[in-house]
């Protein structure tokens, strides 16, 4: 028997929304395309979203490659633990991720247990392949990361990224001068992510291809704060804490309470709330959930999910706000020798102890020759490592100098100073946009007393935004419908005009893509200039003036915080 996953997918193929990529080929599982109203969906949902993040907050909004070095990857500790647990079929291959076959044949929840754990149970536990029978064994860690080559001949080892977080670290210092200098500071990215699943079996929920939305916040962890957060305070939230508490409150009352730990977390919780909601999820099918300490990524100090209620799939992660601490930045100033910093100002005067160290001309000169004034420059700006009885210095983004300790001299000096320097801290909140977009779908899926199925899109989020009918194919209807459909067009609201087939039939084409607006020219509008707008969720019918009635559609589809 067909689930409500079925259904939607069904409709979402048949109407050109999101369908199977490379279906005459076979298919290939994690990826899937958009039709033409499913593109503007998802760009529509893109649009509110940076209405929240770029209008709103005030982010910057960049756009970096898709493709990403082997070096800032390896930095970033992608490369190391970027990784989920396989097992496979002696029988048959079959390859499946172990956290789900535990959850689905052991009953156990893998949220639960550390990776360790994981391995105990399958070393422990007979697991037969879900599609022959056979035993599942081998279990290992596989990176999920798609790797490629830069150039030919001497290539440069890349991956596809796994995230669009890592090309805002690693600009940092570029976009920290774009924005003067002021902490916090929002950088904004939407775009493609890759990850080579093991065994896609979600449809468009778990994805080897999918669209990112994501937001990094740098602030001084001195001052965990957001100018809003008053605004956001009283947002009610539901949240599951990693102790299995379930509790509904306020991210203000979360916050002072200490279940949220940390101000700007507590604001961006309250934030996706009200995002997704204005999305169009269902608030009673909405959760908060945290981490369980072995869960978090490598680079998170708390993380909590927002997650939806599917039919099909349950509790599903749809956005993910971490708190990142500083190990991004920390981490890309290691490996590249470039210092990713902010300033602080002082209130009073403070006194530091620094390391100087200078070069012995006489020993450093014959030695390094040419090089000498780069590590000098080096050593001044402090891009060196001590490594036993050698200096290792970082000159540029490539290379390195060794020199033997006897030829420098290290002083200690007592400084004063006004203004001091930070690494900042980062909470990220990260929307998968297709995860997000089916939740709409589902939580929008409407049959009506008929039986018709359709979706009740907000309407600013609705692809087509009016569909405008003559009553009969015939002049002079035709034309003055031609005529109030254009003049929608030229005021930027998408709409479309259709003159085939019985008048119901049109409004149910309409409806089950989810147009919230009907216009139509009727006998009477030869008389008076008035058509009926029908709404799509009541189905009543509004008589109104043409101007009124664009007036009246435009009002309703566009966006606006209220």
């Amino acid at each position: 028997m067909n689930d409500i996953y079925d259904e939607i997918m069904a409709i979402a193929k048949r109407r050109g929304i999101v369908y199977p990529s490379f279906d005459i080929y076979g298919g290939l599982s994690g990826f899937y395309s958009y039709g033409p109203i499913g593109t503007l969906l998802k760009d529509n949902i893109i649009e509110v979203w940076k209405k929240f993040y770029v209008v709103r907050e005030g982010c910057l909004l960049i756009d970096t490659p898709n493709v990403v070095p082997y070096r800032i990857l390896k930095a970033s500790g992608h490369v190391d633990r970027f990784t989920d647990v396989l097992v496979e079929c002696e029988r048959c291959k079959s390859k499946y991720r172990a956290d789900k076959i535990i959850e689905d044949e052991l009953k156990i929840d893998p949220s639960k247990i550390s990776r360790e754990e994981m391995f105990q149970i399958l070393k422990k536990s007979d697991l037969k392949c879900p599609s022959c029978g056979g035993k599942l064994v081998n279990p290992r860690e596989v990176n999920l990361m798609f790797r490629t080559e830069i150039g030919f001949g001497d290539v440069i080892k890349a991956f596809l990224r796994p995230e669009t977080a890592q090309g805002i670290f690693v600009e940092f210092n570029i976009l920290y001068n774009v924005a003067k200098k002021k902490l916090p500071m929002g950088v904004a990215q939407i775009g493609r992510g890759f990850r080579n699943e093991i065994s896609p079996r979600q449809g468009v929920i778990r994805l080897r291809e999918f669209n990112m939305a994501e937001v990094e916040v740098f602030f001084d962890p001195q001052k965990d704060d957001h100018p809003f957060f008053d605004e956001i305070k009283d947002e009610k939230v539901r949240v599951l804490t990693r102790d299995n508490v379930e509790l509904e409150d306020t991210v203000g009352n979360l916050y002072r309470r200490g279940i949220i730990k940390g101000k700007l977390l507590a604001y961006y919780i309250g934030l996706t709330k009200r995002l997704l909601v204005t999305l169009g999820i269902d608030e009673r099918k909405l959760r908060f959930r945290q981490h369980k300490v072995h869960e978090l990524a490598h680079y998170a100090k708390d993380c909590w999910d927002a997650e939806i209620y599917l039919e099909r799939f349950g509790w599903t992660e749809v956005v993910g706000i971490a708190n990142r601490s500083s190990y991004d930045l920390t981490a890309h100033s290691r490996e590249s020798g470039v210092e990713l910093v902010a300033y602080r100002n002082l209130e009073r005067p403070k006194k530091v102890i620094e390391k100087v160290i200078i070069p012995k001309y006489n020993i450093l000169g014959p030695m390094l020759k040419d090089k000498l004034k780069p590590v000098e420059k080096a050593l001044k700006e402090g891009n060196y490592e001590e490594v036993n009885d050698k200096i290792v210095v970082k000159i540029g983004e490539n290379e390195r100098v060794e020199i033997p300790k006897s030829a420098v001299e290290v002083k200690e000096e007592e400084k004063t100073i006004m203004v001091e320097k930070f690494v900042p801290w980062v909470v990220e909140p990260s929307y998968g946009i297709d995860r997000i977009l089916y939740g709409v779908l589902e939580h929008s899926f409407t049959k009506d007393d008929r039986g018709y199925a359709y979706f009740r899109f907000k309407p600013y989020i609705a692809p087509i935004k009016v569909g405008v009918f003559p009553i009969v194919s015939k002049e002079p209807f035709t034309s003055i419908a031609k005529d109030i459909y254009l003049r929608f067009i030229r005021e930027g609201i998408l709409a479309y005009y259709d003159a085939s087939d019985s008048i119901g039939r049109r409004y149910a084409r309409m409806d089950e893509i989810g147009t919230p607006y009907c216009i139509t020219v009727d006998g009477q509008t030869l008389e008076d200039s008035t058509v009926t707008v029908r709404d799509r969720d009541t189905r009543k019918q509004v008589r109104m003036k043409v101007d009124e009635a664009i007036k009246y559609v435009k009002e309703r589809t566009t966006f606006r915080f209220y």
